[in-house]
């Protein structure tokens, strides 16, 4: 993709309140491209505004509904609505995006904007949602912030054969964990209260140093938090392809940036 081309787009979405009046002629020029191109006079379209129940439901250009247009195939428009008169219209007309943006800028197309469009997104949701943290946690913020990314270039994958087989083990090791981390509990208000020590399943006396069993009720508790965002991320992401984006669309730019700027080694992402 061209770079130039990538910052342009970077620029004007950020600072789009200084494109206003751009954008206002953008919107009259694709009303008037779309007129030209329906073959049809601005006299079809009009305004109506409706003076009781029983007066029919006629829509004009700036007021078609959702419903009123659909879309057939990656390049074409049905138009279905009650115009003027009730009058209906009942016209499909095919749009050339590209052409209409290479008008706009030179050399820019519809795959040009979806990936400034999914970079941009990108960068904004790794600015407002990245906190201090661990690694972990910060890679998390970067696989969901890629995953909006990915969605927005439409790059979805089947989900994975094993993928149940993954959750079901991870959900099996956090319950053994949570398990552990109870006795632990037990064992630090037995150890404060200068008890025996308790006899674990294999006939072995755990220790009940309180400093040594809080260090491991911390280490446990970090265990368990991981693999809970660890299992919360795989079932996110079971049907996006995170590494097509990331490689071949998002700008590495942004990615080394915020590896950067939050000490994040690059390969982690």
């Amino acid at each position: 993709m061209d770079v130039a081309k990538l910052n342009y787009s970077l620029n004007l979405r950020k600072n789009w309140t200084k494109h206003a009046p751009f954008l206002f002629l953008f919107i009259v020029f694709i009303v008037k491209k779309l007129t030209r191109l329906l073959q049809i006079k601005y006299s079809r379209f009009s305004f109506t505004f409706l003076q009781d129940d029983e007066e029919a439901d006629t829509v004009g250009c700036c007021t078609l509904k959702v419903e009123n247009v659909t879309a057939q195939g990656h390049n074409k428009l049905k138009f279905d609505f009650l115009g003027k008169d009730s009058i209906k219209y009942e016209y499909t007309v095919e749009i050339n995006v590209n052409a209409h943006l290479k008008e706009l800028m030179p050399n820019l197309t519809a795959k040009v904007f979806r990936t400034f469009n999914a970079s941009f997104t990108l960068d904004d949701m790794l600015n407002k949602e990245t906190k201090d943290g661990d690694v972990a946690e910060k890679r998390d913020v970067y696989q969901h912030a890629n995953k909006q990314g990915a969605i927005i270039c439409n790059h979805q994958r089947s989900v994975s054969k094993n993928h149940s087989a993954q959750i079901s083990k991870l959900n099996e090791k956090i319950v053994e964990l949570q398990a552990f981390l109870r006795e632990l509990k037990i064992d630090l208000k037995k150890a404060r209260k200068e008890k025996s020590p308790l006899t674990s399943s294999d006939g072995k006396k755990r220790n009940l140093n309180p400093e040594a069993i809080e260090k491991k009720i911390t280490q446990t508790s970090a265990k368990i938090e991981k693999m809970q965002r660890d299992m919360h991320t795989k079932e996110d992401l079971k049907t996006v392809a995170l590494g097509t984006s990331k490689i071949n669309y998002l700008d590495p730019r942004i990615t080394v940036a915020w590896c950067k700027r939050h000490e994040v080694p690059i390969e982690k992402v």
